[in-house]
């Protein structure tokens, strides 16, 4: 029968295992009780007034009249897509930079990034001459 004492150094015992453990689950309930209380205080220590005012929906400082649809313009959609579209690909690019200054594999990525900026260039040309980012 073997003791702590007989074992090694680098040995791991399942109670050193489970004290990390319990570390991050008393930080995680001082966490929860800290914002529980933070909104228990709250509640306890804001007014309460009840106006007509506060109890309208509030859709930036404009009163709800009407019917709900609201007609928004496809196009800031659109603009917004590209400029997620471009910013990905951007992304991309940045390790690409990477990979180019190492040795080896210059010339393949240099073809296949500019396969890729092909690619990005026929899309943007497609929505060029579909009239999509014209704006009037």
């Amino acid at each position: 029968m073997a003791y702590v004492a007989d074992l090694p150094e680098s040995t791991v015992l399942a109670s050193d295992y489970f004290h990390s453990y319990s570390v991050i689950g008393l930080l995680a309930l001082i966490g929860v009780l800290f914002v529980a209380v933070a909104f228990g205080a709250g509640r306890l220590l804001r007014p309460v007034v009840p106006t007509p005012e506060k109890l309208l929906t509030y859709e930036c400082g404009v009163d709800p009249v009407g019917e709900g649809w609201a007609h928004t313009q496809v196009r800031y959609y659109v603009y917004a897509f590209l400029y997620v579209i471009f910013a990905v690909d951007s992304i991309f690019l940045f390790p690409w930079a990477t990979v180019f200054a190492a040795p080896g594999y210059g010339a393949t990525t240099l073809v296949e990034m500019f396969i890729f900026l092909g690619f990005l260039a026929v899309g943007l040309l497609y929505a060029w001459k579909k009239g999509v980012l014209e704006w009037t």
